[in-house]
């Protein structure tokens, strides 16, 4: 049982260090104009989708009904289409300050949904180590923040801001409502189901952008960033995320969201472009400490144990 917990935390860990690293490699792609944003989550989701099913014809063949290939659509939905498509399009809306720091509400609203759906207790520890990987998390952001140079209206900051929380709330509900349906198929039957519907529901809004993306503009360096992001960051970080949805209660799993502005700043620090200080120490050390916290934590087994004896 603690070797299946510590394979959850690695795996959630490489999993939010690779969408950390993918941050600022989207955005050296997104700045050379060959693509937009929406033509990135299509080819992120495409090249998920060819990925998982070539890996399924190398594992043994499942029958999946058609009652959880329905909750699979679903499941698609929440983890891929809402989150990702809501957060882009929201990012377009509102500033880059705004959407970093909503995202940090997404361990929250797993302890929220958690409690209401799998009754798990909202203890003390949650509520401070929520709170502490939060605050590390906004002094990573705030201090990397630059001036928003971006013109927008406030009505369509609004509606950004909203967007962007929508897809937190979209994360969080599909690691707290499957994380006991992922343990019924392997890992590349529910990932080469869920990709596949996510590109079917992507393409009718991505297809124009598809057309008229310059590819032929497109760097050896842009076209690297954009296969690690397709592979790294997209076809392990989400095998990843299963194997540590299977192992993790739901609050501890949301919790390591707040590694990837860590990640970010160390990319960032590499490349030159921001500086290491005592702040970021700090935040390491808050963000860590909090995911301590919530994981020692009593979960709803160890309260019924304790009843029992």
């Amino acid at each position: 049982m603690e070797w299946q917990k510590w394979k959850g935390h690695g795996a959630m860990f490489c999993a939010n260090a690779m969408w950390g690293v993918m941050s600022p490699l989207a955005k050296l792609v997104m700045l050379g104009g060959a693509v937009t944003p929406l033509v990135v989550t299509d080819l992120r989701i495409f090249g998920a989708m060819i990925l998982f099913w070539i890996a399924s014809f190398f594992r043994k063949p499942e029958h999946v009904g058609y009652k959880d290939l329905a909750k699979l659509f679903v499941a698609s939905l929440l983890a891929i289409v809402f989150n990702q498509g809501c957060f882009i399009f929201g990012v377009g809306l509102t500033s880059p300050a705004d959407a970093s720091i909503i995202t940090t509400s997404m361990p929250l609203i797993a302890m929220v949904l958690a409690a209401i759906y799998l009754k798990e207790p909202i203890t003390g520890k949650k509520v401070l180590g929520i709170a502490l990987g939060a605050t590390g998390a906004l002094l990573l952001i705030m201090g990397s923040q630059h001036t928003d140079t971006a013109q927008k209206t406030g009505e369509h900051y609004i509606w950004g801001d909203l967007l962007v929380l929508l897809a937190q709330c979209s994360y969080a509900l599909y690691i707290v409502l499957f994380k006991d349906f992922v343990g019924k198929y392997s890992l590349f039957t529910i990932m080469k189901w869920m990709f596949t519907y996510a590109f079917i529901c992507a393409l009718p809004f991505s297809y124009h952008d598809l057309l008229n993306a310059s590819w032929d503009m497109l760097t050896c360096t842009e076209i690297a960033s954009l296969t690690f992001i397709v592979v790294g960051s997209t076809f392990f970080s989400y095998i990843f995320v299963v194997v540590g949805q299977k192992n993790l209660r739901p609050t501890v799993a949301g919790m390591y969201n707040y590694v990837q502005p860590i990640i970010a700043s160390i990319v960032a620090v590499c490349w030159g472009m921001d500086s290491f200080n005592w702040v970021k120490v700090l935040s390491v050390g808050l963000i860590f400490g909090g995911v301590y916290m919530v994981t020692i934590s009593r979960s709803r087994s160890d309260l019924s144990q304790k009843v029992k004896s």
